[in-house]
């Protein structure tokens, strides 16, 4: 299981996420940035900032 807190990449925030691979992470990651920060879309560099603090096997 792959863990990911978006606090790690955006201060203040306490959404956690958990998925069986990264795009299951990256997946609900890119509904949570809409809906809660406001991202239309999301810049590469914020995913590979994702990808960098995703945790687990």
């Amino acid at each position: 299981m792959k863990q990911f807190a978006c606090g790690d990449v955006v201060p203040g925030c306490s959404a956690h996420f958990k998925g069986d691979s990264d795009d299951d992470i990256l997946y609900q990651v890119a509904r949570h940035a809409h809906a809660d920060h406001g991202l239309a879309e999301v810049p590469k560099e914020l995913v590979d900032r994702v990808k960098a603090h995703i945790k687990g096997a």
